[in-house]
C-alpha cells in the first residue's frame, strides 16, 4: 500500500468679434480630443496591465502545483521505478503508450505498435488510438523526439512540465472568461485567486497528472472563454470569423484528450439550447456552435479510426435533430404568449424524440453497445430499479461517481466563493426568469418593464449562468464531475461581485441606486474580498509548500522488481485493472485486462478475471484465466480483505450478486 510520509533528510482667427466663440470652440473640441485620447491611452493600459496579471497568476499556478507534486513525492530525488508506480491506475496506462513511443525504434515503429497492440489485452490485438484517447501522449513523445532536449529533460519531466503547463492556460482562460463577463480585469484576478485558494475541489492535476481531464479541462475553458466572446454583440465580421475558428480548435482539442468529451458537450448543448429557445442568445450564432461540435467530433472520430461510441454519442444525435428541428417549425419564433409557449413545448418535445429515434438508429445500424454500462450506472443511480448489473454497481459503490458531499460546500465558503456564489446565482437567474417571460410575450408593455433586466443578461452572461446551473447539477450528482463546476463557479462569482449590471439592479431594488455608488461597491467589496483571502489563506499556503515528504510503496516497488527479473518478457498478467496499468507501465508485460473501461468486451473480460474474488471453484477460476492466455495472477490482501467499501459494495460481494450467489 502507497504511504506518503515525512522526507528525511488634438484657425487661425479672422474676426475679433468671432474670436471668443471660436476660442470656446477649440477649446471644447481640444477637450473632447483629449478625453478621446485619454480613454483610449487607459483602455491600452487596463488591457496591457490586465493582461501581466494574468499570465503571471497562470505561471505562478504552474510552478505552484509542480512544487506540491515535487514537495509531496520527492519526485526528483526517487527511482525511475517509484516515479511510475506513482501513476496510479489509468494514469500509469496512459503514460505507459507515452513511455513506448519515447523507446520505440522510431516513431514510425512506434505507431505501428499501438496501432497493432497485443499486449494491453492478452490473445487479441487491439488499435489503441481507435480505443483510448492517447493522440496527447504520442505528440508530445514524437515533441520530445525531434527537439534537442533529451540530455537536458528527462522524458518523464518533459510530461509533467507540459502537464502543469496546461494549468497556465487553465488559470488565464478563467481570468479572461470572468474578465470579458464583468468589464474588468480585477474579477479575473479574483476568479484565479479563488481557483488557487479552492484547489482541493477545483483540481487534482498535482497527483493524477495523466489523467485525461487535466488535459481537456484547460481546452475546455479557451472554448468557454472563446465562446464567451463570440457571444457579445457588435463584433466586427472578421473578430467572428476567428472566434469561430478559436472555439473550434479547442473544441476539437477538448474532445480529442477526453473519452467523455461527448457527454460534456451534451451538456453544453443543452446550455445553448435553452436560454436560445428564450430568445436570449443569437440564433446564428448558436447555430455556428451547434455545427462546430459537431464536426469537431468527427474529426476526432476520424482521427479515432471511426470509434464506434463517437458515432452513436447522444450530442451528434442531440445537434442534428434541433437544427432539423428548426428546419421544420420556421415561425419558432413569432406570436403572442400562449402562441408561443405552445410552439416551445411541442419544439423540445420534437427535439427529444428526435433524438432518441436518431441515436438509436444509429445504435442499431452500427451494433453500438460501448456506452451502455453509462446508461444502465444512470439508471440505477436515480432510482429506476435495482440492478443486478456488475458493471453498473461497481461505478455505484464507488465514492467519486455518488453525491457531492456536504463538507465541500463548507471548504468553498471557507474562501467566501460559494456564498457570493450564490449572492450572484440569485439576480441573474430572476432576470433570466424575466426576460424569457418578456421574450415569450412580446407585448411592448412587458418588453418595457423588463428592460432593465435585458441590459444585465446579455447573450454571454445568459450563456454562462445556464452553463453553471447545468455543470452545477452534474456535480451535485456525481462527484467526480465536480471539477467542471467548481473552475466555472470562481468565474460566475468573480463576475456578479465585479459587474456594475449586477450591482445596479441590486442597488435599485433597495433604492440606493447611483451611479457613483455603483461603481465604489463594483470595486471596493472585490478588493476587500481579496485582502481577506490573501490575510486568511497566505500563511496556509506557505506552510503547505515547506511542507515535506516522501514516496513510499516498497512492496509495489518489490513486485515491479521481481516481475522485470523473474518473468519472461512474454508473460501475461492478471490482477486487478488498477494494479496492471501499473505492471504494464513498469513492466511492459501483457495484460489480461486493464482500467479504460469503455469497451463491452473488455468489461465482460475484466468480470471474468475478477472471479478470482468470487465464490466459484479453482477448476472453473483456472480455466477462465486460460482462456486469457494467463500466466501468473496478482492476488491483493486490499481486495481479499477490503475494508475501505462497507458490506454489500466489496468486490467478492459485487461479483456474488451479479453471479446469483446472493439474492
Amino acid at each position: 500500500m502507497t504511504t506518503i510520509r515525512q522526507r528525511r533528510g488634438g484657425k487661425v482667427t479672422e474676426a475679433a468679434e468671432h474670436q471668443p466663440s471660436e476660442e470656446k470652440n477649440v477649446k471644447s473640441d481640444g477637450k473632447v480630443l483629449s478625453d478621446h485620447t485619454g480613454g483610449k491611452l487607459r483602455n491600452i493600459l487596463s488591457l496591457t496591465l490586465g493582461g501581466i496579471v494574468a499570465i503571471g497568476l497562470g505561471l505562478l499556478t504552474s510552478v505552484y502545483v509542480a512544487t506540491l507534486h515535487e514537495n509531496d513525492l520527492w519526485f526528483s530525488n526517487i527511482k525511475e521505478v517509484e516515479r511510475e508506480i506513482s501513476f496510479r491506475t489509468e494514469c500509469g496506462l496512459y503514460y505507459s503508450y507515452y513511455k513506448q513511443m519515447i523507446q520505440a525504434a522510431s516513431i514510425q515503429q512506434g505507431l505501428h505498435a499501438l496501432v497493432y497492440d497485443n499486449k494491453t489485452e492478452s490473445v487479441r490485438t487491439i488499435n489503441i488510438l481507435e480505443r483510448m484517447n492517447v493522440y496527447q501522449e504520442v505528440f508530445l513523445s514524437i515533441l520530445y523526439r525531434i527537439l534537442p532536449i533529451q540530455q537536458y529533460l528527462e522524458p518523464v519531466y518533459f510530461y509533467i512540465y507540459t502537464l502543469f503547463g496546461l494549468q497556465a492556460v487553465y488559470v488565464i482562460a478563467l481570468y479572461v472568461t470572468s474578465w470579458l463577463l464583468s468589464g474588468t480585469w480585477l474579477s479575473g484576478l479574483l476568479a484565479a485567486c479563488w481557483y488557487i485558494t479552492n484547489r482541493i475541489d477545483t483540481t487534482r492535476v498535482e497527483f493524477t497528472i495523466p489523467l485525461r481531464e487535466n488535459w481537456a479541462l484547460p481546452f475546455f475553458a479557451v472554448q468557454i472563454a472563446a465562446i464567451t466572446y463570440l457571444l457579445r454583440t457588435h463584433l466586427q465580421p472578421a473578430q467572428e470569423r476567428l472566434t469561430l475558428l478559436a472555439v473550434f480548435i479547442a473544441t476539437f482539442l477538448f474532445s480529442l484528450t477526453w473519452q467523455f468529451n461527448q457527454f460534456m458537450m451534451l451538456i453544453q448543448a443543452l446550455a445553448l439550447f435553452i436560454p436560445d429557445c428564450f430568445d436570449m442568445l443569437p440564433t446564428a450564432k448558436v447555430t455556428w456552435l451547434y455545427i462546430i461540435q459537431i464536426s469537431g467530433l468527427l474529426l476526432v472520430c476520424v482521427l479515432q479510426f471511426f470509434n464506434s461510441m463517437i458515432l452513436g454519442s447522444l450530442l451528434i444525435s442531440f445537434n442534428a435533430s434541433v437544427l432539423i428541428a428548426r428546419a421544420i417549425q420556421k415561425n419558432l419564433k413569432k406570436g403572442n404568449l400562449l402562441n408561443r409557449l405552445g410552439k416551445l413545448i411541442l419544439h423540445v418535445l420534437l427535439v427529444l424524440s428526435l433524438t432518441l429515434l436518431v441515436n438509436k438508429f444509429i445504435k442499431k445500424s452500427l451494433n453500438l453497445e460501448s456506452d451502455e454500462h453509462i446508461f444502465k450506472f444512470l439508471k440505477a443511480k436515480f432510482g429506476f430499479g435495482a440492478t443486478r448489473d456488475f458493471d453498473a454497481n461497481l461505478y455505484l459503490c464507488e465514492e467519486a461517481f455518488g453525491l457531492l458531499p456536504l463538507n465541500t460546500f463548507s471548504r468553498l465558503s471557507d474562501t467566501l466563493l460559494f456564498y457570493i456564489y450564490i449572492f450572484s446565482l440569485f439576480p441573474m437567474t430572476a432576470a433570466a426568469l424575466i426576460v424569457a417571460f418578456r421574450n415569450l410575450s412580446g407585448s411592448n408593455q412587458v418588453q418595457e418593464k423588463a428592460e432593465e433586466y435585458t441590459i444585465i443578461l446579455k447573450p454571454d452572461a445568459a450563456y454562462n449562468l445556464i452553463h453553471t446551473v447545468l455543470f452545477g447539477c452534474l456535480a451535485l450528482s456525481t462527484m467526480r464531475m465536480k471539477y467542471l463546476w467548481t473552475s466555472h463557479m470562481c468565474v460566475f462569482a468573480s463576475f456578479g461581485l465585479c459587474s456594475t449590471e449586477v450591482w445596479r439592479l441590486i442597488l435599485k431594488c433597495v433604492h440606493l441606486y447611483t451611479s457613483q455608488r455603483t461603481q465604489v461597491i463594483k470595486y471596493s467589496i472585490p478588493i476587500i474580498t481579496l485582502l481577506y483571502i490573501s490575510y486568511k489563506f497566505w500563511p496556509g499556503i506557505m506552510d503547505e509548500l515547506s511542507e515535506l515528504r516522501e514516496f513510499y510503496d516498497p512492496d509495489t516497488v518489490e513486485l515491479m522488481n521481481w516481475i522485470k527479473s523473474n518473468t519472461p518478457n512474454t508473460a501475461v498478467f492478471a490482477g486487478s485493472m488498477q494494479l496492471l496499468a501499473g505492471v504494464k507501465l513498469c513492466t511492459g508485460r501483457t495484460l489480461t485486462n486493464h482500467p479504460h473501461y469503455e469497451d463491452k468486451h473488455l468489461r465482460e473480460r475484466t468480470k471474468q478475471i475478477y472471479q478470482i474474488y468470487a465464490k466459484r471453484s479453482p477448476e472453473d477460476v483456472y480455466r477462465i484465466l486460460r482462456s486469457f492466455g494467463t500466466d501468473y495472477v496478482i492476488l491483493e490482501d486490499s481486495i481479499c480483505y477490503e475494508r475501505r467499501h462497507s458490506r454489500g459494495c466489496r468486490l467478492r460481494d459485487l461479483l456474488d450478486i451479479a453471479n446469483g450467489h446472493v439474492q
